[in-house]
């Protein structure tokens, strides 16, 4: 006897529900390895998603801590792959499902002709992005009273783990390689700020013009908002450059937060976030121009939605990601945002991003694009199939 096509959508949305609340609390909680050696190497530090492991769960690949406490005390264990590479998740003993790890990139065992590893140079995110940090340093990292309580990108340097600055030569090489071995889809392109008015916006447009001319990769870069009295018209020198979209991070929303969690980056004010926001959708596009904001660093769920609305409003993208804290930064110790906590916020973002028409299907490269380091871009879909019934 066959099944109803109502009932099949009504199981297929409940099944897409469980996987998403499943994907949400992987972030929270973090996961334990029985092989720690499985699938693409995790990092340690530095710039962007650390401390994580690439998981496909249901076909998403998303990003999970792996190396922080949380992670350590985590109910949830990968148990080693089999064969096939498939492994099977537990929540303590009792198997919930069966997931992946993405593959080692063959990119990685290749070098630059003076000796630079390629992984030094750029690194896999998710399963299909192309990521690095142009400039290792910055200049609220090097000052303990200026720099960001949850930043490490100072660490992998120290480690060896990579190069100080990556040159266009060397992206451009790198990006070819990754394309052509990996069938990379898009790049992120972020930096740490050096210590000129343009804030990085320079060296990423030299950065992205190199890899253009090498590769048609769509690339997002990604920087604090161009100071100086020539400031918004950086974003139309991006945009000639070969950059795609415009990621400008705001992490913590709250004034008095940024203060005190990031003194050196709150000097730079909201309100010129939201200028430089507004003049830069004018030159990349509605849709093409995104933030990250760190949930559960001490912002409340209406700070963020009242300020995800405004910004959705201007036409950008709110990337909210549960924060994870990293061994060796004066944040390693604070908890991890509670799955109730996410849920409480990308729930009603996703459906106010699904009733915006902002897609992260439709950005063309970056880190909303890719949706690995939140279940966001789930929800969204999730509250788009609910509209068209």
């Amino acid at each position: 006897m066959s099944t109803s096509p109502i009932f099949e959508a009504n199981r297929e949305s409940t099944d897409r529900q469980q996987t998403t609340a499943l994907m949400t609390e992987l972030q929270s909680f973090g996961l334990r390895l029985a092989d720690p050696g499985a699938g693409a190497p995790s990092r340690r530090g530095g710039a962007g998603p650390s401390d994580h492991k690439a998981v496909t769960v249901a076909g998403t690949t998303i990003m999970v801590p792996v190396h922080t406490g949380s992670a350590f005390n985590s109910p949830f264990i990968a148990e080693a792959p089999d064969a096939d590479g498939r492994v099977q998740l537990k929540r303590g003993s009792i198997p919930i499902a069966q997931i992946s790890f993405p593959k080692q990139p063959r990119f990685y065992a290749m070098q630059t002709l003076d000796g630079v590893p390629y992984s030094h140079i750029a690194t896999l995110h998710g399963v299909d992005v192309l990521a690095t940090t142009v400039l290792q340093t910055c200049i609220r990292y090097e000052s303990r009273r200026k720099s960001c309580k949850f930043c490490s990108i100072g660490q992998s340097l120290a480690a060896g783990r990579t190069i100080a600055h990556k040159t266009p030569e060397q992206l451009a090489e790198v990006a070819r390689a990754a394309v052509l071995l990996d069938g990379v889809k898009h790049m992120v392109m972020t930096t740490g700020t050096p210590a000129t008015p343009d804030r990085g916006a320079q060296v990423l447009c030299d950065s992205a013009f190199a890899v253009r001319a090498a590769v048609d990769l769509p690339i997002q870069a990604q920087c604090e908002p161009p100071g100086g009295d020539d400031g918004d018209r950086w974003f139309a020198r991006m945009k000639a450059a070969g950059i795609d979209s415009l990621g400008m991070h705001l992490e913590v929303v709250t004034p008095a937060l940024r203060e005190q969690i990031m003194p050196g980056k709150a000097t730079v004010s909201i309100e010129r976030y939201m200028e430089a926001f507004e003049a830069a959708v004018a030159v990349f596009g509605r849709g093409q121009v995104s933030t990250y904001i760190l949930a559960g660093l001490g912002d409340t769920t209406d700070a963020i939605l009242d300020i995800s609305a405004k910004l959705i409003g201007l036409g950008v993208y709110p990337f909210v990601v549960p924060f994870v804290p990293i061994s060796g930064t004066p944040l390693e110790d604070h908890p991890a945002p509670s799955p109730e906590f996410m849920r409480s916020i990308l729930e009603p973002l996703g459906a106010m991003l699904s009733a915006a028409g902002l897609r992260s299907t439709d950005i063309k490269a970056g880190c909303g694009k890719c949706g690995a380091c939140s279940s966001l871009s789930s929800y969204e879909k999730q509250d788009a199939r609910h509209a068209a019934r």
